[in-house]
């Protein structure tokens, strides 16, 4: 059996996978919620406290240095960008006031703290949660904004559905996995989150429109290859280039946006050609567009069967 053929046949099967993650995104992120009455792992300055650098090349502990530190906390080096030299120390907590943690500094880091090798910023928990919810809501008028353009751009509902699903499994699922692996999201993550929805749109729009919308030669199979290999083409380029800066970048607010990005790219594959693809399917299929053609020689001349 083909691939062709196979996936004409078990088109509905691949459709049923995003919908199970989904489904299992969705129980995971609410069951988070009942338990801890967050969607998300938030930092400090998402969460609100105190955020304090130490500029030394002194090496140090992280673990120790954490554990010193009451309620919860976040501790990382700071590192010269061309040479992965240490330049400093990082900490962010919530559960302590500054004063507090400028003497546990010290004691655990034996240093004397000045203006010279110490800053400190300290984010109220109001001002944290205002901004927090301020980004929410970007995310919310920014999928609000992208599904009118999709409807106006489409006219049909059953394609821009599937549009519209498949940005809703990238986003949904990879939060679901962003808090399975305990990631701490910051500001920029969430800015990151809005990258994803721009992004996941695109393989989708393209795969639309050469489907439905193009006047070009062949019929929906043909034209969904010519799709799958120009999207997988952008999405291997996107990947590879996002891996290699989050393997060599010491910034951990880029690192943190870059790995947001590479499990959404994996997850919209799966949306992608196994959730929006499999619905335009149907959808062709009710609207009679033709799936294929095979080719054959009467009399020296060509002819196309269709099916």
């Amino acid at each position: 059996m083909s691939f062709e053929q196979a996936y004409n046949k078990y088109y509905k099967v691949l459709l049923a996978i995003p919908i199970i993650l989904i489904i299992i995104a969705l129980s995971l992120i609410i069951s988070k919620y009942v338990e801890t009455g967050e969607f998300i792992n938030k930092d400090v300055s998402l969460k609100g406290g105190v955020s304090a650098t130490v500029y030394t090349d002194k090496i140090v502990d992280l673990n120790q240095l954490k554990s010193a530190i009451p309620g919860d906390s976040l501790t990382r080096k700071l590192t010269d960008f061309s040479t992965g030299k240490q330049l400093g120390i990082l900490i962010e907590a919530s559960d302590v006031k500054s004063d507090d943690l400028k003497k546990i500094l010290e004691k655990e880091l034996s240093l004397t703290l000045t203006e010279e090798n110490y800053s400190i910023e300290e984010t109220g928990s109001s001002l944290g949660k205002s901004f927090y919810k301020e980004l929410i809501t970007a995310i919310i008028f920014a999928f609000i904004f992208m599904a009118v353009v999709v409807f106006i751009t489409f006219k049909n509902f059953i394609p821009s559905i599937a549009v519209i699903q498949a940005g809703f499994t990238d986003i949904v699922v990879t939060l679901a996995i962003v808090n399975l692996i305990g990631m701490k999201i910051s500001s920029a993550g969430i800015v990151a989150f809005l990258m994803v929805l721009g992004y996941s749109i695109d393989t989708d729009i393209l795969l639309t429109t050469r489907i439905l919308k193009r006047q070009e030669r062949g019929v929906f199979y043909e034209r969904m290859i010519s799709s799958i290999k120009t999207g997988l083409t952008m999405t291997g380029t996107t990947f590879v280039a996002l891996l290699a800066g989050y393997i060599i970048s010491f910034s951990e607010i880029i690192r943190e946006m870059f790995l947001i990005i590479l499990i959404s790219i994996v997850i919209d594959i799966i949306a992608t050609y196994c959730g929006n693809a499999a619905i335009l399917k149907w959808y062709c299929d009710k609207k009679g567009i033709k799936w294929s053609c095979l080719k054959y020689l009467k009399n020296g001349e060509s002819f196309f069967y269709y099916y």
